[in-house]
């Protein structure tokens, strides 16, 4: 699961036990940036998750990372979730950067972001049907 947050981005994916398989109970929040995982960090300091260590590993795809027990970062996401009171992300995460006197170049990949996947909204087409579906499986498909 990807999560863009106004503390940062986050690429959260299942653990792995010692002997390399999954942990269903436990995951990785990932970040490319140290400034992201700090900052929701320093947002839940009394949670498992504010406690857990940055683990850093260079030459992997995402550099920083937090294990937790998946308990907590589902506690974390609700309160994230609840705090919303915005109506604009992106204006949000630009008040909240300047706010923290952070770089803005997070707050740049949101704009690209936005504008990749706006791209991919303006080629669809409208109908399910014209994307060879039926109308069964078009309402299967929401």
């Amino acid at each position: 699961m990807w999560i863009f947050t106004r503390y940062g981005f986050f690429s959260i994916a299942c653990a792995n036990n010692t002997d390399g398989t999954i942990n269903p109970d436990s995951v990785m929040v990932r970040a490319r940036l140290h400034e992201h995982l700090v900052s929701l960090k320093y947002r839940f300091p009394d949670s498992e998750l504010g406690k857990a260590a940055i683990l850093s590993w260079d030459g992997r795809d995402y550099r920083y990372r937090i294990i937790v027990p998946k308990a907590a970062w589902v506690a974390a996401l609700a309160k994230l979730a609840t705090e919303q009171t915005w109506s604009n992300f992106k204006n949000e995460t630009s008040r909240f950067s300047r706010a923290k006197k952070a770089d803005f170049g997070y707050v740049e990949a949101l704009h690209r972001i936005w504008d990749v996947m706006h791209r991919l909204q303006v080629q669809e087409k409208r109908e399910p049907e014209e994307r060879g579906f039926s109308t069964a499986e078009a309402d299967t498909l929401l």
